[in-house]
């Protein structure tokens, strides 16, 4: 039976504890295994980053939200959903605020990007693992192993670091909250290497930013899957 319990603080400590163990595997599993796999099969490492990332890195994150929300008490239900993970119906004013954070994520991160550009030259923002060429005759079939991993992707990191984790980090850190949160965040995206991960930094922190603000965890969800979604698509058609 689900128990109603208050919220325990989830300071500095506890949040790292889940945060670096969580960078910790996506480093060593970038790293070691996908590119062993990929020298195994001769297959593209993008095929390995959907499926090693999917059912090796964000399955987990899933699972430890989980562990965590049974240790508080709760189990799964609607009640759970709306009010201890913050995943409430969508108002215009959540839809408003998502647009808005998309825009300036894009234009911060354009800007970044360019800036990049200019000091070290021309360069792949995209580390090894998930770099691909655009999709060919004979290579459409990787869109149906990218579907299940792009719904773990951002089920598994909005439902652990939003849901779970940010309203009891709001507890700790008040209205800072969106910093320390951000900074955990982009700690776990760091085997991405420095390209990448200075060009998430607008939506690492926006993000962030926002879904503290609106207290809704469909905010990021609507901001993560609308950035990482339509970007990827974009890149197998050629059109960036």
């Amino acid at each position: 039976m689900e128990t109603n319990t208050e919220l325990k603080r989830l300071g500095f400590f506890g949040s790292f504890a889940i945060y670096i163990p969580a960078a910790i595997l996506m480093y060593c599993l970038t790293k070691y295994l996908i590119p062993y796999l990929s020298n195994l099969t001769g297959q593209e490492t993008i095929l390995f980053w959907f499926i090693v990332a999917g059912l090796g890195i964000f399955l987990p994150l899933i699972v430890t939200g989980l562990l965590i929300l049974k240790s508080e008490g709760y189990r799964i239900s609607k009640n759970t959903l709306n009010e201890r993970l913050r995943f409430r119906k969508v108002t215009m004013r959540d839809i408003l605020w998502s647009v808005i954070g998309l825009i300036l994520v894009g234009l911060f991160s354009g800007l970044i990007m360019k800036s990049l550009e200019l000091l070290v030259g021309k360069f792949n923002h995209s580390p090894a693992f998930m770099s691909f060429e655009p999709l060919t005759k004979g290579r459409y079939w990787l869109l149906l192993v990218w579907l299940p991993y792009w719904f773990l992707n951002i089920f598994g990191e909005e439902f652990l670091w939003r849901g779970v984790m940010l309203p009891r980090q709001e507890i700790a850190f008040g209205k800072y909250t969106w910093l320390i949160h951000g900074f955990g965040w982009g700690l776990f995206h760091v085997a991405f290497g420095w390209q990448l991960l200075i060009t998430l930094i607008p939506l690492i922190f926006i993000q962030s930013y926002l879904v503290q603000k609106t207290k809704n965890s469909w905010v990021g969800v609507i901001m993560h899957g609308g950035l990482n979604g339509p970007s990827f698509l974009a890149i197998c058609f050629g059109l960036i």
